[in-house]
This record gives structure tokens, C-alpha cells and sequence, in this order.
């Protein structure tokens, strides 16, 4: 493709983001849901303008990456520690619940074949923790105790997907399972999670010394995005997801981070002030791309609106996809309704990780076209409409003392 139509693309999806993002809060909806509709009004679901190209796929990657790292840096690494069982509690939940009930309607309602019915299961534990966090921040409850243990939950939910991924992917390209390569890969994912955090940190460390010598404009951003990405490209070698590698780089980062040894590397009480100041532009400029790439990558005019087969199925996976999910946040002991309520319908959205493993079903002809057309409206439905529920819930319940 020729640069000025990239260029023309780019402009035209952070125009149509702002603009759709500022109209759905006028009219009292999550701004994220503006970015979303206007991918699916831009692509090919409708207008056929856009198509999410391998950039806008990398531009894309590049923004929920630089979310999660604002996520990070925002996370109260005490009460993510303090929610610690009960975040797995709820990844287990909501992860082995609507994978349990995507598997049964598939296999014994609807008569899938194994691996077929395996893969739907499998589509329907996701967690798109990007949507969420978005969700949850246009409601304000980013830092509430239910968000702290959404975010915990998400992020092993995503771990547990990859592990899933991995099982499935392997078992439909040769038929058996090996279990010493999904271990290996879960061993690399722990050490990741043990060692990155601490690297980090300690770079984090450099960065601050280097740039209270150096006064530069931007030297803070420009380093910080390298550690980032340098973070991103060591989850991918280690099996996990990219963008847990910028949420680790986020936690070291954050004000509330600690080492054993930490008083040895110095603390500089403003630099994570600093940090959070120098890259919300940044953050701000590539994370709409993200939303509106979700959108543009729902190709709703490959769903055979005739079909029965469709509706009734993608219908009953909706539902076992909302209810699992839900489900899985009444596993916490000792909390009220509203509270599982709430960290259930968070768990909720599927978004880009739903789509992967759509599109890695459908690639490797897994699905068949009704099929795959099935799996996407139930992202669709699990994207578009949580959002929606999420507000309203809180609006009728957000004020009863942090829900019961």
C-alpha cells in the first residue's frame, strides 16, 4: 500500500475514534463503545472503507501494549497482592466455566465434532482485558477493590488462554498432546512473571538517574516506551501474551512497586509522576487505534443473517458466554451479590482475544463458515453490549458502600 493512504488511514481512524468516542458519551455510553462502532462502521462490516492491515494490526498492538502499561503504573500492587487467591479464584471460574458449558452446547446440543467443540470452548474463556480495563475506567472503577481484583483475575485469565491456545493449536495440527511442551511453555510464562517485574525495576532505576543528568525533552518517554517494548518482545519469547509484558513494565514502574533490595537502587518519590505526565499523550494517541482495529476485524457481513442455524446457535453460546463468566465471579467466598455481580459482568468482554481464537480456528479450518460466523456475533454481543450492562449496573448499585 502506498505511504499517503496509510497515512490517510491513520488519520481517518483517530478522527472517526475522537469523534465517535466524545458522541457516545454526550449520548451517556462508554466512550469505548464509540471507538468500537466506529470500526464496524469503517470496515467491512458497513462502509468497507478501512481494513485492518498488517500496520493498523502492529499501530494496534502497539496501543493496548502502552495501555496496559498505563495500567500498570496505576495498579496498587498491595491490593492486586491483597486479591491475590481471590483474582485466581475468578480466573479459574471464568475461564473453566463457559469452557465447560461452550463444550457441552457445542458437542451434545448441537452435535460439533471434538476439536470443533474444543475450539469454541476455548473461544469462549477469553477475556479481553483491554476492553475491560476501558470499561472500567469510563466508569470509574479502575482503582475500586472489584477493579483490582478484575485486573488480577484478567491477566491470569490471558495467561490461561495462551496455555489453552497452545493445547488446542497443537493438538489439531498432530492429533495428540503433549503435555511437556504445555509445561514448558507454563514454566517460561511463571519465570516471566517472577524475573520481568524486577528487571524492570531496575532499569527503571537507570532510566531515572540517567534523565535527572540529562534535560533533554522527552528523554523520560523515549526510554520508558523502549523499556516497554523491550518488556513486550520478552513476554512474546517467553510464550505470553505481548502486552502482559507492558503491564510488567507498568507495575515496576508504579509508584507503590517494591524490592527486597530496593532502598539499594534509590527512590526518586517524583519520577513515576513523571513518568505517568510524559507518556498520557502518548498512551492517549495509539490506544484508540486498538478499539477501533477490534471493530474493524468484526466482518458482520460474513454472518448468513438467513440462517437459523447461526441465530439459534450463537444465541445459546452468547448466553453459556455471558453466564460462565458471570458465574465465575460467585466462586469468591464471603463477598455480597453486587460485589460478584460486578467482577463477573467485568470479566465478561471477549474482544481481540476472542478473535484470535476465532481466527486461529477458522485458519486452520476448524471452523466452518456458519460456525465461524456464530463465534463472531457472540464476540460481538459480549463486546458491544457489556459496556452497556456494566454502566447501568453501576448507576442503579455503584453507590451502596463500594457494593456491600
Amino acid at each position: 500500500m502506498d505511504a499517503s493512504q496509510i497515512f490517510l488511514q491513520l488519520a481517518i481512524i483517530l478522527v472517526a475514534a475522537r469523534g465517535a468516542s466524545t458522541l457516545a458519551s454526550r449520548f451517556g455510553a462508554p466512550s469505548v463503545i464509540g471507538e468500537l462502532v466506529a470500526g464496524i462502521i469503517l470496515g467491512p462490516s458497513l462502509l468497507g472503507w478501512l481494513e485492518p492491515t498488517e500496520l493498523i494490526r502492529l499501530l494496534a498492538e502497539l496501543g493496548i501494549i502502552l495501555l496496559l502499561f498505563e495500567v500498570g503504573v496505576d495498579t496498587d500492587l498491595s491490593r492486586l497482592a491483597q486479591s491475590g487467591w481471590r483474582s485466581v479464584a475468578v480466573a479459574l471460574g471464568g475461564f473453566f466455566l463457559p469452557f465447560a458449558l461452550g463444550f457441552g452446547v457445542s458437542r451434545y446440543v448441537f452435535g460439533q465434532e471434538l476439536l470443533l467443540a474444543l475450539f469454541i470452548g476455548g473461544t469462549l474463556t477469553a477475556t479481553s482485558i483491554g476492553v475491560t480495563v476501558r470499561i472500567l475506567r469510563d466508569v470509574g472503577r479502575q482503582d475500586s477493590r472489584e477493579g483490582q481484583l478484575v485486573l488480577g483475575a484478567a491477566v491470569i485469565d490471558d495467561v490461561l488462554g495462551v496455555l489453552l491456545l497452545a493445547f488446542l493449536y497443537e493438538f489439531a495440527q498432530t492429533g495428540d498432546l503433549s503435555m511437556i511442551n504445555v509445561g514448558r511453555l507454563a514454566l517460561l510464562v511463571g519465570l516471566f512473571f517472577v524475573l520481568a517485574p524486577v528487571l524492570a525495576k531496575i532499569l527503571s532505576a537507570l532510566i531515572s538517574r540517567f534523565a535527572s543528568n540529562d534535560e533533554s525533552t522527552g528523554v523520560v518517554a523515549t526510554l520508558v516506551v523502549a523499556l516497554v517494548m523491550l518488556f513486550a518482545w520478552a513476554a512474546h519469547a517467553s510464550g505470553a501474551p505481548e502486552l502482559l509484558g507492558g503491564f510488567a513494565a507498568g507495575l515496576a514502574l508504579s509508584r507503590r512497586f517494591f524490592l527486597p533490595f530496593g532502598a539499594a537502587l534509590g527512590r526518586d518519590p517524583n519520577f513515576a509522576e513523571k513518568v505517568q505526565r510524559e507518556m498520557s499523550p502518548i498512551v492517549s494517541l495509539f490506544t484508540p487505534i486498538f478499539f477501533v482495529t477490534v471493530g474493524l476485524s468484526l466482518d458482520l457481513r460474513e454472518v448468513d443473517w438467513g440462517s437459523a442455524f447461526v441465530w439459534l446457535f450463537s444465541l445459546s453460546l452468547a448466553i453459556v458466554a455471558i453466564a460462565g463468566k458471570i458465574a465465575g465471579g460467585f466462586v469468591l467466598k464471603g463477598e455480597h451479590w453486587l460485589m460478584k455481580t460486578a467482577v463477573g459482568m467485568a470479566m465478561v468482554p471477549r474482544g481481540e482475544v476472542g478473535l484470535i481464537f476465532a481466527e486461529l480456528g477458522r485458519v486452520a479450518g476448524i471452523f466452518d463458515g456458519p460456525t465461524y460466523a456464530a463465534i463472531v456475533l457472540v464476540i460481538a454481543y459480549t463486546t458491544l453490549f457489556s459496556p452497556f450492562w456494566i454502566k447501568i449496573f453501576y448507576r442503579l448499585y455503584g453507590d451502596r458502600k463500594e457494593l456491600a
